[in-house]
């Protein structure tokens, strides 16, 4: 069950748009962005707003990776497992992160920062491999950079809750 909070910026997030169905991909990204997932109590409102059968909302938000069902982490972690990365240490990169924060590609850290996910490529095979945390890329990975790095995205993570 959403809070009155939640619900209210639901509300502002319909409200940006039209009421035409066309625009219910970018609503759910809006709605992603948001709230790190796709409520179902958010599904609800789309369908209302735009006079459209749940089960559309629904599809469309199962049908695109991008978007989750679930509580993602602020930061998304995604590890590449392509063919030059796997190649070049990519597998050994997800298992430290996984043992690091305990965690298997799919899941979500308790603490709610991290999410971890693999990812066919990132298109930066030359930097392999390669990891991208949020909208960075690290590139050129070993085992041992791992560590350092979470600590900075955590640190990073905390800190912009203060400010």
């Amino acid at each position: 069950m959403l809070s009155a909070t939640s619900k209210e910026a639901i509300e502002d997030l319909l409200y940006r748009y039209e009421k035409n169905p066309r625009f219910l991909l970018q609503l759910l990204l809006d709605v992603q962005e948001r709230f790190r997932y796709v409520p179902t109590e958010a599904m609800r409102s789309i369908a209302r707003y735009f006079d459209i059968p749940e089960s559309r909302v629904f599809a469309v938000a199962t049908f695109y990776k991008v978007l989750s069902l679930v509580p993602k982490g602020e930061k998304t972690i995604k590890v590449c497992q392509g063919t030059a990365c796997h190649l070049r240490g990519g597998k050994q990169v997800l298992s430290a992160i996984g043992e690091k924060l305990g965690i298997a590609a799919g899941e979500t850290t308790e603490d709610g920062i991290f999410t971890l996910e693999t990812v066919n490529c990132l298109g930066c095979c030359a930097m392999a491999p390669v990891m991208m945390v949020g909208d960075k890329v690290y590139g050129k990975l070993t085992v041992d950079d791992v560590s350092r790095i979470l600590e900075a995205e955590k640190e990073d993570a905390i800190l912009s809750k203060t400010r």
